[in-house]
């Protein structure tokens, strides 16, 4: 018998004794139809592998057949279940944990010039403490030239462990002089709350309009250290004397569920946060609790449609509560949680969904395949309060964030353009503390109805693409 054969045919014996139909002896005539079922399926598929690999045309690698193979189930599931390869697995997990070996700056590849350039460096990492500013062109990493790198090149050599150093030389905005810099890697923790703009000492400004003492805090993710940020970030807003608090989840494209529940529990005392339900998992269910509650000042948060998944949970959560009104316009309607299984001892993993979540009232927040504006899914602002950007509107947008985000003192900052859906909820709060319940603007949802909305954004294809904003190339990687 050929060696590849009995390789195959031990990998079906395998896969019949970790099988649910093995016990034959007591299993009825269905569930034996079942086992041969499984056996002639685990038989084709071995019988498909080993012909491939002995008879194609050309030699293929049999790890490059096999990851094909699992890519191919899980394509036949849902866009939120994928494969992570060893190879995507670190910056899977980087995306989650927000931590890595590296210089921390956000590089990014100039259209003008087609040099890599530094966007801005993060305040507090060597980078920052090295002098190496926004706007900055990377001139040469390691003694190698920069011209002609990818974002990938470039990332791969400028991450690494944490205390080796990395030789570099930068070219300053403005100047044509080469510098040589040496870094040495730290730990980076890419924080996932922000402020509107810097402080003079380089920390977020978490207070937008510091008369009316009203905060603003944005949340790009849900990773692993969000509720601490956040909890850091209101209670320095307490301290200066904060009457009301806007959370800006647009664009948020969600992140752990833990996260979503310990933040939805920092502003409800009692009741239903979440429940989730899955066909081999049970059932769970989440209660807030009244210790360290944030109580005492109105709250608006902001949501767009790439708002999903633990952005949704939140909103939702605080909008039965009517602990907080929502503006903006309809989220992405992503209602499934994916668990992680690590396959291969952790050097790879299958992020697959096992259950769907459902908000405190029951409504239905997943938007099904073939769903239509009019079902219901997703979460949809407060009557009053929706207020839709076109593409245009959310590309000025981010572009305008995009700036503001740079650390950089010496910019001058934009102050011409008008973020209407923050503007809106700056009223609704201003409203609330004045005393006054109406909404802040009262023809918002009859201009609304007026004027057909465009149509909703379909769902990405792919599991692992995160919602973005339309019309958005800019590519922008940390290290």
């Amino acid at each position: 018998m050929p060696k590849f054969r009995l390789i195959s045919l031990c990998l079906l014996l395998a896969l019949m004794v970790s099988s649910p139909f093995q016990s034959l002896s007591y299993a009825d005539e269905k569930e034996k139809e079942k086992d041969e079922d499984y056996y002639q399926m685990m038989k084709l598929f071995a019988d498909t592998y080993e012909q491939i690999e002995r008879n194609y045309v050309k030699d293929i690698d049999r790890r490059v057949l096999l990851e094909a193979a699992i890519r191919g189930m899980v394509q036949e599931l849902d866009q939120y279940s994928s494969y992570i390869s060893p190879d995507d697995l670190s910056r899977f997990n980087q995306v989650v944990e927000q931590e890595f070996g590296g210089i921390g700056i956000q590089v990014h590849i100039d259209d003008q010039n087609n040099r890599l350039t530094v966007m801005t460096p993060l305040p507090g990492t060597p980078a920052y403490k090295a002098g190496i500013r926004a706007g900055d062109i990377i001139d040469s990493i390691e003694g190698k030239s920069t011209k002609g790198f990818t974002l990938s090149q470039a990332i791969k050599i400028l991450k690494g462990r944490e205390g080796e150093k990395v030789k570099m030389s930068v070219i300053h905005k403005g100047t044509d002089k080469v510098i040589p810099v040496t870094v040495e890697r730290e730990i980076i923790h890419v924080a996932t709350v922000l402020g509107d703009t810097y402080k003079d000492d380089d920390a977020w400004d978490y207070m937008y309009d510091k008369k009316a003492k009203i905060g603003y805090i944005r949340l790009t993710h849900f990773s692993r250290h969000s509720a601490e940020e956040l909890r850091s970030a209101i209670e320095d807003l307490r301290k200066q004397g904060m009457k009301g608090l806007i959370l800006d989840l647009r664009f948020n494209p969600g992140g752990l569920l833990s996260q979503a529940t310990e933040i939805s529990d920092m502003f409800i005392e009692s009741g239903k946060i979440v429940s989730t339900e899955g066909r081999n998992s049970r059932n769970r269910k989440w209660e807030a609790t009244s210790k360290g509650t944030f109580k005492d000042f109105p709250m608006a948060i902001l949501v767009n449609r790439y708002s999903a998944s633990a952005s949704e949970i939140v909103s939702a959560c605080l909008q039965d509560h009517k602990r907080a009104v929502i503006i903006g316009e309809r989220t992405w309607g992503k209602g499934s949680v994916q668990n992680v299984i690590e396959l291969e001892e952790g050097d790879s993993a299958l992020k697959l969904t096992t259950a769907s979540y459902h908000r405190p009232s029951g409504k239905n927040i997943h938007r099904f395949p073939g769903a239509k504006d009019t079902d219901v899914w997703g979460v949809t602002p407060d009557e009053g309060y929706r207020l839709r950007l076109t593409d245009d509107e959310l590309e000025a947008l981010t572009e305008y964030r995009r700036k503001r985000d740079i650390l950089d003192h010496t910019a001058k900052l934009d102050t011409e353009f008008k973020d209407k859906q923050l503007d809106l909820a700056m009223d609704y709060i201003k409203e609330q503390l004045s005393g006054k319940n109406k909404p802040a603007d009262k023809d918002a949802d009859k201009k609304a109805e007026k004027k057909p909305e465009a149509k909703e954004e379909k769902p990405a294809k792919k599991a692992a693409a995160a919602p973005g904003p339309a019309g958005n190339t800019l590519v922008i990687r940390t290290t």
